[in-house]
């Protein structure tokens, strides 16, 4: 299913795109939702919550341990 939406964009970025999609050959609505596509597969949830709670697991107090590391210096 495909919903049309309504996008503000800003002139630079509408020339841009529009000399990329006529390079590539291609509508510049298909540029956008394949910027949307890539958007989205790097920036999924899954991703950043793997490293949510990441330190919890660690025995030491993160600024304990902040403090020790600055010590070294």
């Amino acid at each position: 299913m495909v919903v049309r939406t309504l996008v503000d964009i800003g002139d630079d970025h509408l020339k841009a795109l529009d000399e990329i999609a006529a390079t590539k050959n291609v509508s510049r609505a298909s540029l956008i939702r394949e910027a949307v596509s890539a958007f989205l597969e790097h920036s999924s949830i899954d991703e950043r919550s793997q490293a949510f709670g990441l330190w919890g697991k660690r025995k030491i107090d993160g600024l304990a341990y902040q403090e020790e590391i600055r010590g070294e210096w």
